[in-house]
């Protein structure tokens, strides 16, 4: 499977909740620049993204991606997504229910056939 196929399943598996984390070889790094839900940006290992997406789970009741442009050259690929989710609980001004966007850049390094690094640029719209 071409890599750019690999990035549209896992984005796939998020939308459809399911486990993504066999996407990701046991050593990979997903840094998360500064944003308005991480002012200070994160940086996380597999034990962290396990906790997050069992967070996730309960944060959101649904979630999409729109790939607006895809590039891939070697073992990095790069997407700028737009992202619209549906929240299960409140946060700040949003209630349950109602509609988070953001546009993503995210850049995916490869080993094989599995996310070794994944850095996100996320601009959300104000909420």
């Amino acid at each position: 499977m071409s890599r750019a196929k690999i990035v549209r399943a896992y984005l796939k598996a998020i939308e459809l909740r399911k486990d993504v984390l066999g996407f990701y070889t046991d050593d990979v790094v997903q840094e998360e620049f500064p944003n308005l839900l991480a002012p200070a940006g994160a940086t996380r290992t597999m034990a962290d993204l396990k906790a997050a997406n069992e967070r996730g789970q309960n944060v959101m009741r649904s979630e999409s991606y729109e790939i607006v442009s895809l590039v891939e050259q070697g073992d990095i690929i790069a997407c700028e997504i737009i992202w619209t989710g549906v929240l299960a609980i409140p946060l700040r001004s949003l209630k349950p229910g109602e509609t988070m966007r953001a546009r993503f850049a995210v850049v995916f390094e490869f080993e094989g056939d599995r996310i070794r690094r994944q850095r996100n640029y996320d601009c959300f719209e104000p909420f």
